[in-house]
């Protein structure tokens, strides 16, 4: 008799992430690919991470830093926090799980906005909690709709901001106004993946939005603006209470010494973060340009990533960047049967997206 496992995980969709591209070479018989699939930083990371895990070598023999000492420093007094006041995961997908192990139980309801980053629907039905989805107005984050939504089962509520895959931003002084409605016992996430990319409107705040609202967990990344997607390093940004239940509940250790060095070297490169940023709104300026030229509809971004619509079937489009050799994600994975979701790559990989669509729309 196999041995049972937990009932409500029956019904769990996995994860989907975008295909390798080792995986679409072999596939199509590609000699090179262009992924623009998942929102990963084509600029490539700092120039002083090399240098810092040359000295990383020497340390390898030993367990990492368990309380990522020197990383943890240099984040607390960017975000003028405690240390105290910061967790850390191996990449956002662990700090997700965690925080849904801890404040999430069978019969418990998380809200989550539709469509969104679907590890929140996975994180919360493997902690047993029922998701509630409320879908996106005029794709946007609809607020009064999650403020509706709440109920006396609810317990956490997810949002991705700048959101994924739509990018748009939940502005500082919205924000601040739907959490003085939020009840005091639900807690929110603000996963602010993408919100280093903003460069028009007013960004919340999250450090400040803590200090005034504790029920506040905020998490950030090293996978985008700081292209170390493959060193898995993420952190939370919460009250000393919640912060320090995260570092009693997680696996230790938390992030590998490579990864806590990569970071830190990342972290203080400032220039290069700014080349990164101002690069991003220059092809976010491109596409806008190149589709309005081709009649294309587009959600305003504040992310690195854009979603359009081309007005054809979103997975046989998606297939026919794959076979040239550019790998992008078809609408149809969130609801969007025409539209297409592409990494702002460099400007050579924005031109080839936009000239691969021209032509697919003239035949």
């Amino acid at each position: 008799m196999a041995v049972a496992f937990k009932e409500y995980l029956r019904g769990l969709e996995p994860y989907t992430p975008a295909p390798s591209i080792e995986a679409i070479k072999r596939k199509y018989g590609l000699p090179g690919v262009v992924k623009l699939a998942g929102n990963e930083n084509n600029h490539g990371p700092s120039p002083r991470i090399a240098e810092a895990l040359i000295d990383a070598q020497r340390e390898l023999s030993c367990y990492p830093d368990m309380s990522v000492g020197l990383l943890g420093e240099a984040i607390a007094d960017r975000h003028g926090v405690r240390v105290e006041e910061i967790a850390f995961g191996n990449g956002s997908f662990s700090l997700i799980s965690l925080i849904a192990q801890i404040f999430l139980a069978p019969g418990d309801e998380a809200i989550i906005p539709s469509p969104s980053f679907n590890w929140y629907r996975v994180a919360s039905m493997s902690a047993g909690a029922a998701p509630a989805s409320v879908p996106l107005k005029q794709d946007k984050i609809d607020l009064d709709g999650i403020l509706r939504r709440i109920t006396p089962k609810t317990k956490v509520i997810w949002i991705c901001n700048p959101n994924n895959p739509t990018g748009g931003l939940i502005e500082s002084g919205e924000l601040a106004d739907f959490l003085k409605k939020t009840p005091d016992g639900v807690l929110v996430v603000l996963d602010e993946a993408y919100i280093d990319y903003v460069t028009e409107g007013s960004a919340p705040r999250s450090p400040e939005l803590i200090r005034k609202h504790p029920n506040i967990i905020a998490l950030r990344t090293f996978s985008k603006v700081y292209s170390l997607a493959s060193m898995r390093v993420g952190y939370a940004l919460a009250s000393e209470e919640n912060a320090r239940m995260m570092r009693r509940v997680q696996q230790p250790p938390a992030v590998s010494t490579y990864a806590q060095m990569a970071a830190l070297a990342a972290f203080s490169d400032l220039d290069h973060y700014r080349y990164v940023v101002s690069e991003n709104k220059r092809g976010r300026e491109q596409y806008y340009s190149g589709l309005a030229s081709l009649s294309c509809a587009y959600v305003p971004t504040q992310a690195n990533f854009i979603l359009f619509d081309t007005g054809l079937d979103s997975d046989e489009t998606k297939e026919k960047y794959a076979r040239g050799g550019v790998l992008l994600r078809a609408g149809s994975e969130f609801g969007y049967p025409t539209r297409l979701r592409v990494t702002i790559g460099r400007p050579e990989e924005n031109q080839l997206v936009l000239e691969m669509l021209k032509g697919f729309m003239r035949k």
